[in-house]
């Protein structure tokens, strides 16, 4: 039976090369200029006969880097989460980091477990998309000194860098489009707000925007995720108390708007038609669902490039004061709040 050659090593090259570990050594640390021209040229051949791949962990380990960032992702079924990643991946390539990915699943087991291998595997700083994690692990970053940048969700009472959109700025647009399509009564329906500051941050927006027309009606619903009958009965109370006026839904993120789409189609209310619907986070569906659904695009992909630029800033000596970096987002405008019809 064939068995798998064994890999190569430095001294296999230098025996190969007839010389020593360290003129192999320096040879790929790129002092090629102490050596002569036919010591490289033994050296350069040796590592293409043996096909030789120098371990770039113990490289890296020797000289106290290892180029490697670590992301902790909540959930890389939200297409949020899948965005951000490609731009923060983009981010390392670019700057010459590889990314170790590890994704939790909303699980705070592999959370822990997450953790305590990015740090086994000396990675140089970690970004977290904290979209949807939970607290226990969040208070065990607290604990950690490697370089650190949150995406979209702080954790209380801990100064970090953080990266996301500009929750205020976003909201108040969002509200401001249902008001001009002279909606009088607006759902806000978010999860249950708990400590994530950015349903905090919309939700006053919408708020505050809506407490600037008071001949508005503007509610309010923490409904989770997976509670299916809790949003039906949520959706047919606001219907039932307030259909004879313009209704719409306000839904404070991608994932939950999915679940109020459905939601309606099981109440036989069609958005744009007998309701209003504009929910956070642009998904490919959108577009797709019958007269189309208004959607507030955020920048994902740039938010991920940035939050993995500022770790690197911090992993090279920036002792700056933590930072808040926000974007501004896009509204897309589709017939789910523009072609309801005023009601007889």
């Amino acid at each position: 039976m064939n068995r798998k050659a064994a890999r190569a090593t430095i001294s296999d090259v230098a025996k190969a090369a007839k010389t020593g570990k360290t003129s192999v050594s320096r040879y790929l640390n790129g002092e090629q200029n102490v050596l002569s021209a036919d010591l490289k040229q033994r050296i350069e051949t040796a590592i293409a006969e043996l096909n030789y791949r120098p371990s770039q962990m113990a490289r890296g380990l020797k000289r106290g880097r290892t180029r490697l960032i670590g992301l902790i992702i909540a959930d890389i079924t939200n297409p949020y989460s899948v965005d951000v990643m490609c731009g923060i991946e983009a981010a390392c390539r670019a700057q010459g980091f590889t990314l170790l990915m590890c994704n939790t699943n909303n699980e705070v087991d592999q959370e822990q477990h997450y953790l305590n291998l990015l740090s086994s595997y000396q990675v140089e700083g970690i970004v977290v998309n904290a979209v949807g994690m939970r607290e226990e692990a969040l208070n065990q970053l607290q604990q950690s000194f490697l370089p650190m940048v949150l995406i979209d969700r702080k954790i209380p009472d801990f100064p970090c860098d953080v990266v996301g959109l500009n929750n205020a700025e976003a909201a108040t647009e969002v509200t401001t489009h249902l008001i001009g399509q002279d909606y009088q009564a607006i759902l806000f329906v978010t999860e249950p707000l708990g400590m994530v500051n950015t349903r905090h941050e919309r939700l006053r927006a919408f708020q505050h925007t809506m407490a600037q027309h008071p001949d508005r009606l503007a509610e309010k619903a923490e409904v989770a995720l997976t509670d299916s009958a809790g949003m039906d009965r949520v959706l047919h109370a606001f219907w039932q108390q307030h259909g004879e006026k313009r209704c719409a839904v306000m839904v404070v993120n991608g994932a939950l708007t999915l679940q109020v789409a459905r939601s309606l189609k099981r109440l036989g209310l069609n958005w744009g038609e007998h309701i209003g619907l504009l929910g956070f986070d642009e998904l490919e569906w959108s577009e797709l669902a019958g007269v189309g659904i208004t959607t507030f695009k955020q920048p994902t992909w740039q938010i991920g490039y940035s939050a993995l630029e500022q770790v690197i800033r911090r992993i090279d000596g920036d002792t700056s004061p933590p930072n808040d970096c926000v974007f501004s987002g896009e509204l897309i405008v589709r017939g789910s709040t523009t072609l309801l019809h005023n009601k007889a």
